[in-house]
């Protein structure tokens, strides 16, 4: 009588799908080279960092041309020398890039694909977020010290003049590429939370520069208000003398990145409880 093998016993369908599903890290780099991808894929991206481009450097040379034939000797601020034109449309074009890096996606009804690409809604936030957010601050950063050295270039030996090893010019250089960076999660979290893309470009503005009313009011109510406002805190990091009235760089950074900290979070609550 001929002795049969045995069949080995099928393995349970769970261990065979815990086997062959890919690890967290693996799944984590092709999220984000799929949102890489898309975001270099449309000419939003472009525009938006061009327009933040021309707006930044152009202000920044032309207030230092105006310094530069000025007759007063005080040294420049950096804020003043360098970020002025961060308060406008540089701001509100990065702002508006990380809005639309989720808010073309649900226009379109990609999203739908996305998401049953990716189930985990929260991996995909998170893969959409850090794009975004590095591809301003390396932007920013660029930006920054471009702006710095060709405002310092025009200032090259009057007395308003600058330098990198000053006291405090170094830290606000890099703060000021930085300010990008948070300003465009704060607009991703917005265009999350919102997801319609008018909706959430009338609300960044608003968020970021509404809270500046405060400062209308009385002292010192005025000062202890205003601190926590995204503008007041980013003039505290990008200069190199803060003021006393309010906090200090290291606080002041703590309340710009709560913004967009807060704002994404309240995303993550809401994008599992929606509908695709």
């Amino acid at each position: 009588m001929t002795a049969v093998a045995p069949q080995p016993q099928a393995q349970p369908q769970a261990q065979r799908q815990a086997r062959s599903a890919p690890s967290i890290a693996v799944r984590a780099r092709d999220v984000i080279v799929s949102e890489w991808t898309k975001l270099r894929s449309v000419r939003s991206t472009y525009w938006t960092l061009l327009i933040a481009v021309v707006t930044a450097l152009g202000g920044s040379v032309l207030l230092a041309t105006g310094n530069a034939h000025s007759k007063g000797g005080k040294p420049l601020d950096p804020v003043a020398s360098i970020f002025i034109g961060w308060l406008e449309y540089p701001v509100l074009a990065v702002g508006i890039l990380g809005v639309l890096t989720f808010t073309a996606e649900c226009g379109s009804g990609q999203i739908r694909t996305t998401f049953a690409a990716v189930p985990q809604r929260l991996v995909v936030l998170a893969g959409k977020a850090s794009v975004a957010g590095a591809v301003t601050l390396a932007v920013g950063e660029l930006l920054a010290f471009t702006g710095f050295f060709l405002t310092q270039a025009i200032l090259s030996g009057r007395s308003n003049a600058i330098s990198l090893g000053q006291p405090g010019v170094l830290r606000a250089v890099l703060a000021g590429g930085g300010c990008l960076c948070v300003v465009t999660l704060l607009g991703f979290g917005l265009g999350a939370i919102i997801r319609h893309t008018a909706g959430a470009v009338a609300a960044l503005p608003a968020v970021i520069y509404l809270p500046i009313v405060f400062a209308t009011l009385p002292t010192p109510w005025n000062y202890w208000i205003t601190r926590f406002t995204p503008v007041l805190a980013a003039f505290q990091l990008v200069s190199p003398h803060p003021s006393g009235h309010y906090f200090p760089p290291g606080l002041s950074l703590l309340v710009l990145i709560a913004w967009p900290a807060v704002a994404l979070a309240v995303a993550g609550l809401l994008i599992n409880r929606r509908d695709a």
